[in-house]
């Protein structure tokens, strides 16, 4: 059986240059802070991919901190800016993954959760009412997380508007940037976000490293303590063949960017077709990632469809890949205004760098056909 992969919110498969690139650059030797020919070259690769990241989100010159994916990279962020901060609160938006407000937990920071809107949009009108009499001399320093794009819905959040709130307010602002890098234009700089983070394996690259952007002359307190890697902000010896990877996927990223409407005209026919077959779409009236499609379908549990679905041969997730295994509500969902059966029923499918019709296709074939077995024996169950 032909397979489907429609879960790349989860994990993109890797570019096959990129596997390419990774198992070249471990047959030479060389640790990348070595003095010597061999600890030249590996530099040289270390700080070419430094660039290749740099270029791709418009980061600061030596504004990107290699670390060894998105989770790092979070932690990073909420740790390293206690002290030198005086971070006193975090105000964490209600959708944002569950690694941002299970970080900020142990730092022992006060938390706010942001509401979300039934949009999918966070409700940048609370927050900028709770800000309006914030006195970072009498509070304490704080720090705004929002992601770039949510990780279940798709749906886009306006990063500049929130920093904007939270600069005015004294604070700082981090953003989640996981899903949206290499799927649509990501500008560091223009996001007005003060760190951002981001993961490999969410595009072609590979898994295990990632980076954090930081702007210009933020004072971060390193988290990771030893060697004087990353400018003394992150050590530990590089891993230079999964970094070289993570550059060259930046690199090829441009291509994935380029077929966005592609992508999206493909994922609108899926919608199309679970919507005429009785689906709920999350998200839909935002602006969102081209190649996620997040829906509900009363009395059609996700881990039922995601089952049934892979016996179809396609691949899809049962709400966020990290939790999937997990029973309880989407809190992305919940946080969105829907119901525990709606919650309980959404699943995620997700296209990217190397989709093409055939995948949507069957989706479109397989899905609707599912879903009206279940409401047939549904109705059998009602007239007996």
């Amino acid at each position: 059986m032909a397979r489907h992969y429609l879960d790349h919110n989860a994990t993109a498969p890797v570019r096959p240059e990129v596997i390419d690139i990774v198992a070249e650059t471990m047959r030479h030797d060389g640790n990348s802070l070595s003095v010597h020919e061999e600890g030249r070259r590996a530099h040289k690769i270390l700080e070419d991919a430094r660039e290749q990241a740099r270029a791709l989100v418009n980061a600061p010159v030596n504004g990107v901190i290699f670390t060894s994916g998105g989770t790092e990279s979070i932690h990073y962020a909420l740790h390293g800016v206690m002290k030198p901060h005086k971070i006193k609160r975090f105000f964490i938006s209600a959708i944002e993954h569950a690694a941002v407000r299970a970080n900020a937990e142990t730092t022992g920071a006060e938390i706010e959760i942001i509401p979300a809107l039934r949009s999918g949009l966070v409700d940048l009108g609370w927050l900028k009412d709770r800000l309006k009499d914030y006195d970072v001399d009498r509070d304490g320093g704080f720090m705004v997380c929002l992601m770039f794009a949510n990780n279940e819905t798709g749906v886009l959040q306006p990063v500049a508007e929130a920093a904007g709130i939270a600069h005015d307010a004294g604070g700082l602002l981090f953003c989640d940037a996981a899903q949206a890098v290499g799927k649509v234009p990501v500008n560091f700089v223009m996001s007005g976000a003060d760190m951002m983070s981001f993961t490999g394996h969410k595009f072609g690259g590979p898994v295990g490293v990632g980076a954090l952007v930081a702007g210009p002359n933020l004072p971060l307190e390193p988290v990771m303590r030893g060697g004087g890697h990353e400018q003394n902000r992150r050590a530990g010896t590089h891993n230079v063949p999964a970094i070289a990877g993570l550059g060259l996927a930046c690199e090829r990223a441009k291509e994935s960017l380029a077929r966005a409407n592609e992508i999206s005209f493909l994922r609108n026919r899926m919608e199309d077709a679970a919507v005429e077959a009785g689906a709920k779409i999350w998200g839909a009236g935002e602006e969102r990632l081209p190649g996620t499609l997040c829906l509900s379908a009363d009395g059609f549990s996700g881990a039922t469809q995601l089952m049934t679905m892979d016996l179809a041969g396609i691949a899809i997730s049962a709400g966020t890949a990290c939790s999937s295994g997990k029973t309880k509500p989407s809190h992305v969902l919940t946080a969105m205004g829907a119901s525990e059966e709606e919650a309980t029923s959404a699943i995620r499918v997700s296209l990217g760098w190397n989709s093409g019709a055939e995948d949507a296709e069957a989706f479109i074939r397989e899905w609707p056909k599912a879903y009206a077995r279940v409401k047939s024996r549904s109705e059998q169950k009602g007239a007996a």
